[in-house]
């Protein structure tokens, strides 16, 4: 069942790439999809709660979701743009293990514990 639902993120991925070939975006905009959400780990400077907190705005489907149906219902391709980039960031992310955080610590995720700590 991991697999299966590895594969599935992957294909979510495959489906955000897709979009942005679709919208015609510039190549930095898949950089931006690999890397860019990963900026709001800096929550954790405030500790591990807020760092929490930040780290799951930017990774969660569900704003992603949104933020692409409020660019295309309103006619602003930035935003649609910015909710694929979201999505297609956190379905990486998810297929290499990196789930939504507890406020527990960067380690503890809704996918299991990440990093040297697991053993």
């Amino acid at each position: 069942m991991k697999n299966l639902l590895k594969l599935e993120e992957w294909a979510m991925l495959a489906l955000a790439v897709a979009g942005l070939y679709s919208l015609q975006v510039s190549w930095w905009w898949y950089v931006l999809l690999a890397l860019g959400p990963d900026i709001s780990m800096l929550g954790y400077l405030a500790g591990p709660a807020a760092g929490a907190l930040c780290y799951n705005f930017f990774h969660h489907k569900a704003v992603a979701i949104v933020a692409f149906w409020i660019g295309y219902a309103t006619g602003l391709p930035l935003l649609e743009i910015t909710g694929v980039v979201l999505f297609g960031h956190s379905s990486l992310d998810r297929a290499l293990g990196y789930g939504l955080k507890f406020k527990e610590g960067f380690i503890y995720t809704h996918l299991g514990m990440i990093g040297k700590k697991k053993e």
